[in-house]
C-alpha cells in the first residue's frame, strides 16, 4: 500500500522539508547577518524515525512530568525498548512511595564509626545491611502508568501487537510544537497518531486516526503497574506482579470521562481518562482498562491526566492541549539563548548544533519538577528514582547560561524548602549552617552507602545562586537566595579542620572525593574540592557585602590559610593524601577531578602551566575504558577552552568514546563501569543507565563557555579554532564566572 501524500505532509511539516533540503549546502565560513531564524534553526533538527529503533524513542513533557513514546506514538513495545534500548515510561517527580518498614529501620542503624581529624569518632550511615538496603530503596519513584495499542482478533479478544506487524513506520518529533507525529501500517491499514503533553498539567493528549478503529479492531490499553522491579537498581523493568498489593478504583464516571484513584503503599494519586465522541472505557482486568472508539468512527481523541490531588472537572481536551504545547515551545525557543553554525565548513558543526538543540529539548522536558532530577531524568528510574545532589550543577547550571532561569529557580526552590532538614543534618554532624544530603528522595534524608561522605555537592548551591544573581543582579535575587547561600557556606567553613602542625585548613577525612576510587577513611585535601571551597567561600563573602553585611572573619581566615591544591612532579593530582595519580594506572580512571579547578571554576588558585601539563597527561594516559562518565568529556573540554586549546576542546567534547555516544533522539546512555575485557563476548557491555542527563547538561555548559566565554575573557568564541571553518552566531548566552 502506498503512503498517501496527505500523510507525508502531515507527518513532515514544510519547515522540516525545506530545512533538510538546504542544510547540505556548505556556505562560506562567515555567519549570515541579522538575527537567528529560530524556527529554521530548530526545525532542521527535528528527530525522525523511519523504522522501529529501540535507541530512539521520543518524549513529550513539561519539566516535571514526561511521557516516552515508541514507534507507535504510545508505549506499545515498552518491554522491548526496556530490555534492548531506551525505555518508554510515564514518570513525574511528585510520585513517591515507601514500602512498609515492619522492622522500623532508622538511618542510625547503618552507622559506621569514622575518626575525624580532631580525634572525635563520628558515625556515618554507610552500612549495606538490611536497614541500609531498605533505606536506599525507599522512598522510590513510582511509574504512573502505561498506554499501549492492542489489536483485537476475529472474536474481539484484544491481543498484543508484535513489532514485526508494524509496517513502514514514519515518525517525527516536532521540537517547535512539542508534538510526536507517528504513522505506520498495521493489518493492512494506515494508523496516524499525534502525541502531546500539556505544559502546565501532567496530562498527555493523543489523537489516533485509522480505519481499524471503526470495527473496534484497534484499541488503547491503559494499565498500572505495581511499580519497578527493585531487583534492578538502574533502568529496571516494570513490576506487574502481585496485583493484590495496590488498588485502582473508579471514583467517578461520566459519558466522556472516568476518574481513577490509585493507591500504592503510602502514595495515592488521581488519574482522569477523558475522550471525545462516543468512545467507551471498560475495565478489562485488575488495573487495566480498554479504550475503544465509537462504533464506525475512524478517529479517537483522548487525554490522560495524573495528579497527587483530585483532578478538576474542566481539564483541556486534546486540541487545547496541543495548542498550549505549541505556544509553550514557541516561547521556549524564541525567548531563550541560541547558537547557529550556518555557514560553517567544519564537518563537526552540524553534529554540534544537532546535539545542542536535542539536549536543550530533553533538559527542558525532564529537569524541572517538584523534586530535583535523577540521573536518568524522566526517561526511566535509576537508583530507585533518588537524585544525587552532587549532580545538580551538571543538571541545571546550563539553564541559567542558556536563559532559562525559571527552570533553575524551580530546582533551587526544593533546596530552599528543605533548609530545615539540611540544618538538622548539619547539627547531627556537629556542623554549622545547612548540610545537604547526597543521595536522597523528596524528604532530603540521606541514603546509606558511600553517599554521606561526599562533600562536593555542598558548594553547588552557592554557584547556582550566583548564576541567577549574575543574570538578575537585584536586591530581590539576593533576598531570595540569601539563606541558601550563606547557610551553605557556614557549613562548608565548619567542615574544615585547622592543622596546627602545618598551619593550614584541611578538608577530610573521612571523605569520598569526586574521583570515587580512594579510601574514604583516609582521604584528605582533594584538588577540586579544595578549589571549590575557596571559590564558594569567596563568593559567599561577596554575597555578604552585597547584602550590606560585614565580611565573615572566620571565612577570611580560611581563605588565607586553606591547604594548597596537591601537586606532584609538576602536575596536579587528585588527592594530597594519596598523590599517586600519575604513578599508578589504577588511580587514573573515574573522573579526572584535578582538571575541574580550571574549567568548571575560573582557576583563581591554579598555576596555568601546571594545569596545562595536567590536561596533557589526562589526554595521553587516562584509563578511558574502565570508567568515565558522560559529564567528564564536557568538563575536560571546559578546561581545554580556558587554557586556550579550542581544537582539543572540540575533539574531546565530540569524541566517540565510552559513555559519550549520543543516540538519534539526543540521549546519552552510560554503560556499566567494569573494565573492558581484552576480547569481550557479544553483549558483554551492558547499558546500566539508558539515559544520563548530566551528560546533556554538562555538554550545554561546555558549549556556553566555548561560545560566550567567562569573566575577563576578551576573545570571541574562545572554544573554536580561528581557521576560517567556523561561522558562529549566538544570542542570549551568558558567560561563566
Amino acid at each position: 500500500m502506498s503512503v498517501p501524500l496527505l500523510f507525508v505532509a502531515w507527518l513532515f511539516p514544510p519547515a522540516l522539508v525545506l530545512a533538510a533540503v538546504s542544510s547540505g549546502a556548505a556556505g562560506p565560513a562567515t555567519a549570515p547577518p541579522g538575527p537567528i531564524d529560530r524556527a529554521a534553526l530548530v526545525s532542521r533538527h527535528h528527530p525522525v524515525n523511519h523504522q522501529l529503533d529501540v535507541d530512539s524513542p521520543f518524549m513529550v513533557g513539561n519539566g516535571g512530568f514526561a511521557f516516552g513514546a515508541d514507534i507507535t506514538g504510545l508505549q506499545t513495545f515498552a518491554d522491548l525498548y526496556q530490555r534492548t534500548g531506551v525505555p518508554v515510561s510515564t514518570l513525574s517527580r511528585w510520585a513517591w512511595h515507601s514500602e512498609p518498614n515492619p522492622n522500623g529501620y532508622k538511618l542510625d542503624d547503618t552507622n559506621t564509626p569514622f575518626t575525624m581529624p580532631d580525634g572525635r569518632v563520628l558515625g556515618f550511615p554507610t552500612k549495606s545491611s538490611g536497614a541500609g538496603d531498605w533505606l536506599r530503596k525507599n522512598p522510590q519513584c513510582q511509574p504512573l502508568g502505561q498506554i499501549t495499542f492492542e489489536l483485537a482478533d476475529a472474536d474481539g479478544t484484544p491481543v498484543p501487537i508484535r513489532p514485526e506487524e508494524v509496517k513502514r513506520p514514519q515518525q517525527v518529533l516536532n521540537l517547535l510544537e512539542g508534538v510526536i507525529r507517528s504513522q505506520f501500517e498495521l493489518a493492512g491499514e494506515i494508523v496516524t497518531v499525534r502525541t502531546t503533553c500539556h505544559p502546565d498539567l501532567d496530562q498527555i493528549a493523543v489523537v489516533v486516526e485509522s480505519p481499524l478503529l471503526a470495527p473496534g479492531r484497534l484499541r488503547v490499553r491503559i494499565a498500572f503497574p505495581r511499580g519497578d522491579n527493585l531487583a534492578v537498581k538502574n533502568t529496571p523493568p516494570l513490576d506487574w506482579s502481585h496485583p493484590e498489593t495496590h488498588q485502582t478504583v473508579v471514583s467517578r464516571r461520566t459519558d466522556r470521562r472516568v476518574d481513577l484513584t490509585r493507591t500504592i503503599d503510602d502514595l495515592q494519586y488521581s488519574v482522569a481518562v477523558a475522550w471525545a465522541g462516543g468512545a467507551t472505557l471498560t475495565e478489562s482486568a485488575p488495573h487495566q482498562f480498554s479504550l475503544q472508539a465509537a462504533p464506525g468512527g475512524t478517529a479517537l481523541e483522548f487525554t490522560v491526566a495524573f495528579s497527587p490531588r483530585p483532578l478538576p472537572s474542566n481539564l483541556p481536551d486534546a486540541a487545547a492541549t496541543a495548542d498550549a504545547s505549541a505556544r509553550h515551545w514557541a516561547g521556549f525557543w524564541h525567548e531563550t539563548a541560541a547558537v547557529d553554525f550556518t555557514g560553517s565548513t567544519d564537518p563537526r558543526a552540524a553534529k554540534l548544533e544537532d546535539r545542542i538543540i536535542l539536549s536543550r529539548y530533553l533538559m527542558a522536558v525532564q529537569e524541572a519538577g517538584d523534586a530535583p532530577p535523577q540521573e536518568s531524568g524522566l526517561t526511566c528510574n535509576t537508583w530507585y528514582g533518588k537524585f544525587h545532589t552532587e549532580m545538580i550543577w551538571w543538571h541545571t547550571a546550563q539553564f541559567a547560561l542558556w536563559g532559562s532561569d525559571a527552570l533553575l529557580a524551580k530546582n533551587l526552590a526544593w533546596f530552599q524548602a528543605r533548609l530545615p532538614e539540611a540544618r538538622v543534618l548539619a547539627q547531627s554532624r556537629g556542623l554549622a549552617g545547612a548540610r545537604w544530603a547526597k543521595m536522597t528522595g523528596p524528604e532530603d534524608r540521606e541514603s546509606p552507602g558511600g553517599n554521606p561522605l561526599i562533600v562536593w555537592n555542598q558548594p553547588h548551591l552557592i554557584y547556582l545562586g550566583e548564576l541567577l544573581y549574575r543574570n538578575t543582579p537585584t536586591p530581590a535575587t539576593l533576598a531570595q537566595y540569601r539563606d541558601l547561600v550563606l547557610e551553605t557556606a557556614d557549613c562548608m567553613a565548619s567542615m574544615l579542620h585547622f592543622n596546627e602542625k602545618t598551619g593550614v585548613y584541611d578538608l577530610g577525612p573521612p571523605l569520598w572525593i569526586v574521583q570515587e576510587i580512594h579510601d574514604q577513611a583516609t582521604s584528605q585535601n582533594p584538588a577540586f574540592e579544595l578549589s571549590y571551597w575557596r571559590w564558594g567561600l569567596e563568593t559567599a563573602q561577596q554575597w555578604r557585602v552585597r547584602l550590606g553585611l560585614p565580611r565573615e572573619a572566620k571565612w577570611d581566615d580560611i581563605l588565607a590559610h586553606l591547604a594548597p591544591l596537591p601537586v606532584k612532579d609538576g602536575k596536579y593530582v587528585a588527592l594530597a593524601s594519596t598523590p599517586d595519580t600519575w604513578d599508578n594506572l589504577a588511580s587514573r580512571h573515574d573522573h579526572p577531578e584535578m582538571l575541574m579547578p580550571l574549567g568548571v571554576l575560573p582557576g583563581r588558585d591554579i598555576d596555568r602551566p601546571t594545569m596545562a601539563r595536567t590536561l596533557d597527561a589526562v589526554l595521553k594516559t587516562w584509563d578511558w575504558e574502565t570508567k568515565i562518565w558522560g559529564w567528564d568529556y564536557p568538563m575536560i573540554a571546559m578546561t581545554a577552552t580556558r587554557l586556550g586549546q579550542p581544537e582539543t576542546a572540540l575533539e574531546i567534547l565530540l569524541r566517540d568514546g565510552p559513555n559519550n555516544r549520543y543516540l538519534p533522539n539526543g540521549q546519552c546512555p552510560q554503560r556499566s563501569d567494569e573494565a573492558l575485557p581484552k576480547d569481550p563476548p557479544p553483549g558483554a557491555r551492558k547499558r546500566e543507565i539508558a539515559a544520563y542527563l548530566p551528560a546533556n547538561g554538562a555538554f550545554l555548559a561546555a558549549v556556553a563557555l566555548m561560545v560566550a566565554g567567562w569573566d575577563g575573557c576578551t576573545e570571541q568564541y574562545p572554544g573554536f579554532p580561528k581557521d576560517g571553518t567556523w561561522a558562529i552566531r549566538s544570542e542570549g548566552l551568558h558567560p561563566l564566572p
